[in-house]
């Protein structure tokens, strides 16, 4: 008993260590990837609209950036899940909204239901498409009129910038790969040379 109670004591310890060094290069090459991402779309949206119209910069793309440069390694993270769920959810989120129009609360709800069980269905799982969903119901007048154009501006670009970019920033090291799928990276070390 005692033994094993000192064997769960170094293996706690070890996680913790484990879980609590800091790596600079891979917080630099997270901070410098999600910066470019970011600001691309960000650079777009400004040339394009003035600042109250945030038409290509969605929140969803946030917390994209979070997993796409900071969770390399997820699943949820992959390109598929990324570009994915996006459009799955972006389309299921137009639908709803063009089904229902007036219930704002019942087409919220609804959209990022549905989304849920496709992305399940599709498994194209990514949690931020939840949210692309939602801004579909909910965001600005500009966004909502749209209608099915959401899918392709600012979803689908959005993600494409933010998918090449992760791509060239999370391969800079010999210790970082993304995508995690070896297919993918196949390509892209072919396009490397």
């Amino acid at each position: 008993m005692k033994k094993r109670l000192k064997r769960h004591i170094r293996t706690a310890r070890y996680i913790v260590y484990k879980e609590t060094l800091i790596d600079a290069k891979e917080h630099l090459w997270t901070c410098l990837g999600s910066f470019v991402g970011i600001a691309a779309i960000g650079l777009l949206n400004s040339s394009a609209f003035t600042s109250l119209d945030n038409v290509f910069l969605i929140g969803s793309f946030g917390a994209s950036a979070v997993l796409v440069y900071g969770i390399i390694n997820s699943p949820l993270a992959q390109p598929r899940n990324l570009i994915g769920g996006h459009l799955v959810c972006a389309f299921v989120g137009v639908t709803i909204h063009k089904l229902l129009p007036g219930e704002l609360w019942l087409s919220s709800a609804l959209s990022v239901s549905l989304s849920i069980v496709l992305m399940q269905i599709t498994k194209t799982l990514h949690p931020p498409g939840g949210a692309t969903a939602l801004i579909a119901n909910i965001g600005s007048p500009k966004i909502i009129a749209l209608g099915y154009w959401y899918l392709l501006s600012p979803v689908l670009s959005g993600v494409t910038i933010l998918l090449l970019i992760a791509i060239f920033f999370n391969n800079r090291t010999s210790h970082r790969s993304y995508p995690n799928n070896k297919k993918w990276f196949m390509v892209w070390r072919r396009y490397r040379r």
